[in-house]
């Protein structure tokens, strides 16, 4: 195998995956390392483990078949083959936001044992900014006895691809990538520019392409929280906010989003917290106020099904969705989390759905699991994570329906009140 021609991908996630068959399509040989097996077992069989990600399977089917693409769960042995090596390990964090470094760490140490001289890592991982230089790199180095910069070279480069479509986010946004050095930034440059059909952006520095995702995503996690505090804002004071909305939105620089009952996911409620975490007093108040105003949304939803109904405690409230979004199998800070924990806090016997969960995954959230197959008694529905599969639902299937929050601002509310139902979202209030 042509070492020069040769991509270690260290992590075969969501992200992984899709980036190792990308090098693949592009002529690369590329050797993706997970430590677990079934992953490994799966991709050497030419199956994907991601399920709702559009051309991955057949696209890594072709990958495998052509010989291009492998894996391995022996990370340092795949490194010694390769002049590139990727790493997109996850960088783990709990509900209090604390960074747990362990999978990270443990895969840099892997790929220090395979370095040899004169490779290119590029991190994709998002990171505290410093991360690369300050912690990555000497890792590296220690496990090598190699010189960053002088005997290897090293880069950031953040992914910015969205679950569900990644391969056309791979051909759309720009690749930022910045540098340990200057030689880091242009080799990463090289290799991007060969792998990928997007732009590539060289920026000064690792840590400018650090900040750049972080920056992104705050930016995001700012604009909902503008969204939901103009919302409960609106509600108060008789204001149609979708309609006040969409007419501030004709005006090109305004770009308000839909209000919602919070925020998931890996990225958005994740990442302002690496800022926050290295701030001193006054910086970035901002992103503090953003970041508390999306998780207190739950509770604002909470109070609204509570006025409406009385009390909460003995109702039956069905909530749809326990991913943080639609149409993605992802729990990672999804808001269904905190919902289904309050509503069973204040009494209520909380049924849970989502089409893309079987039962046992769900089992340890503090709910009913259910299917919608048949006629429901529910007292209220919560929509949390707006399926392709609740489209079409029919609002008359559930006997007894008093109330519908809905937390995606995704319903036709009149739809809704034709069944003689009360409609809610945080920019709808419960009547008085």
């Amino acid at each position: 195998m042509d070492r020069k021609r040769t991509v270690a991908v260290v992590g075969l996630g969501k992200i992984g995956l899709p980036l190792a068959v990308q090098y693949a399509g592009k002529g690369f040989n590329v050797v993706g390392c997970d430590v677990l097996p079934a992953v490994v077992e799966a991709v050497n069989s030419g199956r994907s483990h991601i399920k709702e990600e559009p051309e991955l399977e057949e696209r890594l089917a072709a990958s495998v078949r052509s010989g291009r693409l492998r894996a391995t769960s022996d990370t340092a042995a795949a490194v010694k083959e390769a002049a590139t090596v990727v790493l997109i390990v996850p960088l783990m964090v709990d509900r209090d936001h604390n960074v747990a470094f362990d999978h990270l760490d443990a895969a840099t140490g892997a790929v220090a044992r395979g370095l040899q001289r004169e490779t290119l890592v590029i991190v994709e991982t998002t990171l505290p900014v410093g991360t690369t230089r300050n912690r990555i790199g000497p890792m590296l180095e220690r496990g090598s006895r190699l010189k960053a910069g002088a005997d290897f070279s090293l880069a950031f480069s953040p992914e910015r691809v969205y679950a569900g479509r990644a391969f056309e986010d791979l051909r759309r946004y720009p690749k930022v990538v910045g540098g340990i050095d200057g030689r880091s930034t242009e080799r990463a440059v090289e290799f991007y520019r060969e792998a990928l059909d997007a732009e590539v952006w060289p920026v000064e520095n690792a840590e400018t392409a650090e900040f750049t995702k972080l920056a992104e995503t705050t930016y995001r996690d700012v604009n909902i929280a503008l969204a939901n505090q103009l919302a409960l804002y609106g509600a108060r004071r008789s204001v149609n906010v979708r309609e006040a909305f969409a007419a501030a939105n004709s005006q090109p620089y305004s770009h308000l989003h839909r209000p919602s009952i919070g925020v998931g996911g890996h990225c958005i409620p994740v990442y302002p917290q690496f800022l926050l975490a290295d701030t001193t007093d006054g910086e970035l108040e901002l992103a503090r106020v953003g970041r508390t105003t999306n998780d207190s949304m739950v509770e604002r939803a909470v109070e609204s099904l509570t006025a409406a109904l009385g009390e909460l405690r003995g109702k039956r409230v069905l909530v749809l969705g326990a991913s943080y979004r639609e149409d993605v199998k992802e729990l990672a800070f999804s808001t269904a989390v905190p919902l289904v924990e309050r509503l069973h806090d204040a009494g209520a016997t909380v049924l849970l759905n989502d089409p893309l969960f079987t039962q046992r995954e769900l089992s340890a959230l503090p709910a009913d699991v259910v299917q919608l197959d048949g006629p429901l008694a529910v007292d209220a529905v919560v929509v949390q994570a707006y399926h392709r599969q609740y489209r079409d639902l029919d609002w008359s299937r559930f006997g007894g329906l008093k109330v519908v929050f809905d937390g995606r601002a995704a319903l036709d509310p009149e739809a809704v009140r034709a069944g003689g139902v009360t409609y809610l979202a945080v920019e709808v209030p419960a009547p008085k």
